[in-house]
């Protein structure tokens, strides 16, 4: 298959550092060219009881890294006894990112939240740079619009609930303008109480 014949996601995704934990949202909707392809697809998955990333990108270059990278994940935790931390979590999936974007035609872009000691955010870029986060992050098609919201409306020590609000705020404003990114939000919240899925809806009006 060519780099033209591949499916690829326009889309937004956002990442966000609240006081006592981290946001992960994305829109819900897969493109192929003009053509939406699926209308409730998942761009955030948890790859451990820990760690969840969202994604941007070619869409069979990401099942396979997402895939890779729970199996790895789960195999380090039986060999070491211990959970892997963000940041060596983060640091194997740009490795592999960077190799992809160098061999093969694939473009994959990932945001990655999670906690150890405590919360953490990465920027994993489809170069293979990594980026540790300390405030906010979004890729995707519609991601120019979400930094607008962003950059408006955070502050420090946001809590979890303010971070949701914020997110959704982000994720619909680019729903308004990206014709890519449609058809609701999904939500994770990321803590010391691990990775757990907040909002997966449609939305038909703007968020307040």
């Amino acid at each position: 298959m060519s780099k033209s014949e591949r499916l690829s996601t326009g889309t937004t995704t956002v990442g966000i550092v609240c006081k006592d934990g981290v946001i992960l949202a994305a829109d819900r909707r897969a493109t192929a060219g003009n053509l939406i392809v699926d209308k409730k697809v998942e761009k955030v998955f948890p790859v451990s009881e820990r760690i969840a990333v969202t994604v941007a990108g070619n869409v069979s270059d990401i099942q396979l890294l997402t895939n890779y990278l729970r199996a790895e994940l789960r195999l380090r935790r039986i060999r070491s006894g211990r959970h892997p931390t963000v940041k060596e979590s983060a640091h194997l999936l740009s490795t592999w990112v960077y190799s992809i974007i160098r061999s093969q035609y694939g473009v994959c872009h990932f945001l990655m939240g999670g906690y150890d000691r405590t919360h953490a955010l990465y920027d994993i870029f489809p170069d293979g740079s990594l980026t540790k986060i300390d405030d906010f992050v979004a890729s995707g098609s519609g991601s120019v619009i979400a930094y607008g919201v962003l950059e408006d409306a955070y502050k420090e020590h946001l809590t979890l609930e303010e971070g949701k609000a914020l997110a959704l705020r982000a994720i619909n404003a680019a729903l308004q303008r990206d014709s890519a990114s449609g058809n609701g939000v999904t939500l994770f919240v990321i803590d010391k109480h691990g990775v757990r899925k907040d909002v997966a809806k449609t939305i038909t009006a703007s968020i307040k």
